[in-house]
């Protein structure tokens, strides 16, 4: 077969059933399951490649999304567990739930964004236990820390709405979080949690007339949507997630996603040389960074201080 008719055939594939996929290659596969967007994975295939995985040669990875509808995440999930993958890797907490529903023995690398002991995934960060390992992202406890950056941009902000998933089980410790942490930045915190995309102008119309000066939006929200909404309800936006920040997001602080994607890269080639996942410890991340859309705030009217732009990962004009 000829180079272009074998990447032509390999384009083709990724609409094909699970089931009749596993028929065409002994390559090990890699099933990921998202919400939407790859947030919480890092550039995970880039780090693949420099182990060495190149992918049609030795590897596919087949990306199924349920498309911001958390409601899909279950029937995907069983339809790659019929397909007998090597290996999912889950982002986010509804798609790691669905996941571990889905097979208790098939290997699943997560980054659900939260403790994953509290939510249930894992029996302890040293010793997994089960078919689920991964990395903790620590989402909540730095969406909370990015609190203490709005007075570098907004130093009259007093309150703030929350944005969040309701259908998300890591919603209750964000929202924790942040309550906890808004006292002492004399914040006063007014949550709204939405079921489905079709909730969200409704709710950032309301967080408007309530005169928000901010909003905190969950990362497993629908990301350019709730960016266009911000930007026009007039609400400056903080977003845990870091690929939120082109989409339109004003600021976002998080764990560092290259990071991310060599610790994913890493567990992915464990397992593939026949580790098991019960015996490899969760890693929590070392790194962080803070993203800001200068753009969006130049659109709001405001000027972010220089000594924040200064500590900034990723400045996007």
């Amino acid at each position: 077969m000829k180079r272009r008719e074998f990447m032509a055939l390999l384009g083709a594939a990724a609409s094909w059933p699970f089931a009749a996929r596993a028929l065409q290659s002994a390559m090990p596969r890699i099933a990921v399951l998202l919400i939407a967007g790859p947030e919480l994975m890092g550039p995970y295939r880039e780090a693949l490649r420099d182990l060495g995985y190149v992918e049609g040669k030795n590897i596919l990875i087949e990306v199924r999304s349920a498309e911001g509808q958390v409601n899909r995440l279950p029937e995907l999930a069983s339809d790659i567990a019929r397909g007998k993958v090597d290996i999912i890797v889950a982002s986010q907490a509804p798609a790691i739930t669905a996941a571990k529903s889905a097979t208790s023995d098939i290997p699943i690398v997560m980054a659900p964004g939260g403790d994953p002991v509290a939510l249930g995934f894992i029996a302890s960060l040293a010793r997994p236990g089960g078919n689920i390992t991964g990395v903790s992202t620590l989402t909540a406890e730095l969406a909370a820390k990015s609190l203490e950056l709005i007075p570098e941009f907004l130093p009259t902000a007093r309150h703030l709405g929350f944005l969040g998933n309701a259908n998300d089980p890591f919603v209750k410790p964000l929202l924790e979080q942040v309550m906890r942490s808004a006292p002492a930045l004399r914040l006063e915190i007014r949550p709204t949690l939405v079921r489905s995309g079709d909730d969200l102008e409704s709710a950032f119309a309301a967080m408007a007339r309530e005169r928000a000066d901010a909003v905190v939006v969950q990362p497993s929200l629908p990301v350019k949507l709730t960016a266009d909404l911000a930007l026009k309800y007039r609400l400056p936006s903080l977003c845990a997630a870091v690929s939120a920040v082109p989409a339109g997001h004003l600021l976002a602080y998080n764990a560092s996603s290259a990071e991310r994607g060599r610790q994913i890269a890493g567990y992915v080639d464990q397992l593939l040389k026949g580790a098991k996942p019960a015996d490899l410890p969760v890693q929590q991340p070392t790194k962080f960074q803070i993203a800001i859309n200068l753009a969006t705030a130049k659109a709001l009217g405001l000027e972010i201080a220089p000594t924040l732009l200064a500590r900034a990962d990723e400045v996007i004009e």
